[in-house]
C-alpha cells in the first residue's frame, strides 16, 4: 500500500466508519517518540486510561525483531514490569509483547 502525504489524506481514504478513530503524534526533528492513539472495539479490561505502545523493534521482522523485543522485556522485567504474553505475527501485524507495569496497567512493546 502506497503512503499519504499527510494525515488528512490517509483519514479521507479510510471508510466512513473507521475515520477518527486513529492519531499520531511526532517530533519533527525524528529524536523523540511517535506517539500513536487509536479507538479499539474491546471493552476495558484493566483501569488503563491509555495503553501505550513503546517501539523498539522499528523496522525489524521475524527472529531479529522477536530478539529486540525480548532484549526489552528483560531489562524491563528487571525494573519492575511483568510480561503478560507474546502475540505472535499474523498477516497484519508483527509480533508484539504485552507487558504490565508496576501499578498493573498494560503496554505493548511494539
Amino acid at each position: 500500500m502506497e503512503g499519504f502525504a499527510t494525515w488528512d489524506d490517509f483519514e479521507s481514504a479510510r471508510p466512513p466508519e473507521q475515520r477518527g478513530s486513529a492519531f499520531a503524534c511526532a517530533d519533527p526533528t525524528g529524536r523523540g517518540p511517535r506517539l500513536f492513539f487509536q479507538r479499539v472495539p474491546e471493552g476495558k479490561v484493566v483501569k488503563n486510561r491509555l495503553h501505550l505502545d513503546v517501539r523498539v523493534g522499528t523496522g525489524l521482522v521475524g527472529d531479529e525483531r522477536l530478539a529486540a523485543l525480548e532484549a526489552e522485556c528483560t531489562r524491563l522485567v528487571a525494573l519492575g514490569a511483568t510480561r503478560v504474553r507474546l502475540l505472535t505475527a499474523d498477516e497484519d501485524n508483527e509480533s508484539c509483547l504485552v507487558m504490565q507495569d508496576v501499578e498493573g496497567n498494560e503496554f505493548d512493546l511494539d
